[in-house]
């Protein structure tokens, strides 16, 4: 039994439980370096760098982590996640294809990469990936207004009008955006009911 590795993950568990998250941080890495096959104290410095804005460290953790288990969707994700908070949208992209190749029903991961395409103005691949998360996730508002916008900015009004009209029903104040920010005044009948229509 490696007592070093139980000492120091011990420490970090506690660490943890009081929320005295930098020397939590610290027991895990120690953790982790007394035995560097420990997934779960990789993944947790990642975790505590993340809480903490520091995307740079946390990436790198999370990497730590995937080349010990490359087939954790999650962690990919959050991977994805880090390296685009820290500015890397390019690699969170990477990321977050990786995670819909391994689970194709995620849908954060789809879209985390609609928004990384809409961001870039590749509005056509945007399309595709926000109509996958919308899919999964039928009452994400937030998923179909962006959605939305990127079939306005494709040119394709009749499948702008269908996402109104799914947000009519499910969420009229996110169609009242949409129709504005889309210029389909046509459509402001469907939320006239308002307040400020």
């Amino acid at each position: 039994m490696n007592f070093d590795h139980l000492r120091f993950t011990l420490r970090a568990v506690v660490m943890d439980w009081f929320r005295q998250h930098d020397k939590a941080l610290e027991a895990y890495a120690d953790s982790f370096r007394a035995d560097p096959r420990d997934v779960r104290a990789a993944r947790s410095v990642a975790w505590i760098h993340a809480q903490k804005k520091r995307w740079t460290a946390a990436a790198d953790w999370f990497g730590k982590a995937l080349e010990l288990e490359p087939e954790h969707a999650d962690t990919w994700f959050n991977l994805g996640y880090a390296r685009e908070q820290g500015g890397d949208r390019p690699g969170a992209l990477e990321a977050f294809r990786r995670v819909t190749e391994l689970n194709p029903g995620h849908d954060r991961a789809w879209y985390g990469q609609g928004m990384i395409h809409a961001h870039r103005g590749d509005h056509a691949a945007a399309a595709e990936a926000l109509e996958r998360a919308a899919q999964l996730q039928p009452m994400n508002g937030a998923a179909w207004y962006a959605l939305g916008m990127a079939r306005h900015h494709c040119h394709e009004p009749g499948k702008v009008e269908a996402v109104i009209r799914h947000l009519a029903d499910h969420e009229p104040q996110t169609a009242k955006r949409l129709i504005r920010d889309a210029e389909r005044a046509d459509l402001a009948h469907l939320v006239a009911h308002l307040p400020g229509s």
